[in-house]
């Protein structure tokens, strides 16, 4: 596709819309990808990043990462890091799945035993992690005793039998946004997620069975350091966020953000999908609230999974979890607004950074990764699609300019109807399998979306992060058996 004409070429891996591409751009647009990847990048993409530079409060650049594509207010893929006592936040910053994440989680099989029950596994999981529009969890809960885990979070699964101690620590946050409020909550959304916890959804979420095979280890080292130590070992990589609903309270809010926006704020947009509030004022800090609570359900709801997942396992190997080694390697969050300090202009300050399908990327020596990972930098986790693999990689001290922020999986090419036209589920799922790859799903119609030609080259996007200093490759994962929304 053709990029417009002003954007300026950086460096390598930085492109630059500057602010006088748009009228209202406060600072420049910045997107982070090579050569191939620039080309490639649609047209939406340019525009939206110009559209969030407008955003009052902004600081440095409005950016993109290299899996970037359309979305919904930002693209997706953008990073705004906002001024909290001058600007705003935006629903449309952080999306409508709030914490949509990864969770990657270690075995100590390898692929020679996995392989003979791989069938036997696929289908399990498949039942007991319920996927799809919808579907349910096995874990029962009256409206309060939702309102209470959307508040505690992964403590309250770790309370109730649903996890290890040691799960909290390789959680984001120790999968709890503190300052958390359900009574800035929805009945609606409230209605919409309490039988959700347990469950994957619809659309590119997924629960996977991977290898990491010797020739696909980048950093030998920091490999051993996440716990990738055998030759051909098996892990689970899920991902999945806040259902029904985060996506209730995105509506929610931005709703409510519309209607105040202008007329009590002043404050205008290019785009309505960015409709926003002053991050100090009562709306602004009650969407902060809600979107907190949307947050620890996704953590909780990730932490429920992960105990199906080791049930599983442990049912068919007839061992314990913990003699199969199923810790974690980290869960890392996507979609969320976070209070965090960064250097800028050589000072420390206190910035709200926006990250919409971009992921946390702490390099070493940062507080606020465990203290096992103090050395390596924090486990980054970047998805592709179901028939290429996914990366997990490691934060790097060199990504201060990003607010510390890296992509967060493949990104698509092309609409999800456009996917359905060009292939049918059923042949897809042959078509895989040939190629060594089970794959269960709940919709023929949601597996064609996914296929592998709709999503951008994986290790372009892997490759390109490294280059740019933001994260380094560790282990590519390739897939071997699929769950799918």
């Amino acid at each position: 596709m053709a990029v417009p004409a002003a954007l300026k070429k950086i460096s390598a891996t930085i492109w630059e819309l500057p602010v006088s591409y748009k009228a209202g751009m406060l600072v420049p647009a910045r997107i982070i990808a090579d050569e191939r990847l620039i080309n490639a990048m649609d047209a939406g993409v340019f525009e939206q990043a110009a559209n969030v530079a407008c955003l009052p409060g902004i600081q440095k650049y409005s950016y993109c990462m290299p899996d970037g594509h359309w979305g919904y207010g930002f693209p997706i893929g953008g990073v705004a890091a906002i001024d909290p006592a001058t600007g705003v936040i935006s629903p449309g910053g952080i999306g409508f799945d709030i914490n949509c994440g990864m969770r990657l989680v270690l075995t100590n099989l390898v692929e020679e035993e996995v392989r003979p029950r791989l069938r036997e596994l696929v289908d399990a999981l498949f039942q007991r992690v319920p996927a799809g529009v919808g579907s349910h969890g096995f874990v029962k809960l009256s409206h309060d005793e939702f309102c209470r885990v959307a508040e505690m979070g992964s403590r309250w699964c770790l309370k109730h039998g649903y996890g290890w101690p040691e799960d909290l620590e390789l959680t984001e946050e120790g999968g709890c946004f503190a300052g958390a409020d359900a009574t800035k909550v929805s009945q609606r959304a409230i209605e919409r997620g309490y039988n959700q916890i347990g469950t994957l959804g619809s659309g590119n979420h997924y629960l996977e069975i991977q290898v990491a095979r010797p020739e696909n280890i980048f950093d030998g080292e920091t490999a051993r350091t996440f716990g990738i130590t055998r030759p051909n070992q098996v892990v689970i990589m899920f991902h999945c966020g806040s259902r029904g609903f985060g996506h209730q309270i995105a509506t929610d809010y931005l709703q409510r953000f519309l209607a105040v926006m202008t007329s009590k704020y002043g404050i205008t947009m290019h785009d309505r999908e960015l409709a926003c509030a002053p991050f100090r004022s009562p709306e602004g800090q009650d969407y902060f609230a809600a979107m907190k609570c949307a947050v620890n359900m996704a953590f909780a709801n990730r932490q429920v999974i992960l105990h199906r997942i080791r049930e599983v396992f442990s049912d068919l190997f007839h061992r314990d979890p913990d003699d199969l080694g199923m810790g974690m390697v980290y869960d890392v969050a996507h979609n969320t607004a976070k209070l965090e300090t960064h250097l800028v202009d050589g000072k420390r300050r206190q910035l709200l950074v926006h990250r919409k399908g971009a992921t946390r990327s702490f390099g070493p020596g940062q507080e606020g990764i465990p203290e096992r990972y103090r050395e390596t930098g924090q486990p980054v986790i970047i998805g592709g699609s179901m028939e290429t693999g996914s990366y997990l990689l490691a934060g790097e001290p060199g990504g201060t300019d990003t607010f510390f922020t890296t992509a967060h999986g493949s990104g698509r090419t092309m609409s999800r109807h456009q996917a359905k036209r060009m292939v049918k589920g059923q042949k897809l799922q042959r078509d895989m399998e040939e190629r060594g790859i089970y794959v269960r799903t709940a919709s023929w119609g949601g597996l064609a979306e996914e296929a592998g030609f709709a999503y951008k080259d994986i290790d372009a996007v892997a490759e390109a992060t490294e280059l740019a200093g933001l994260s380094r490759r560790v282990a590519r994962l390739r897939p071997i058996g699929n769950v799918k929304g």
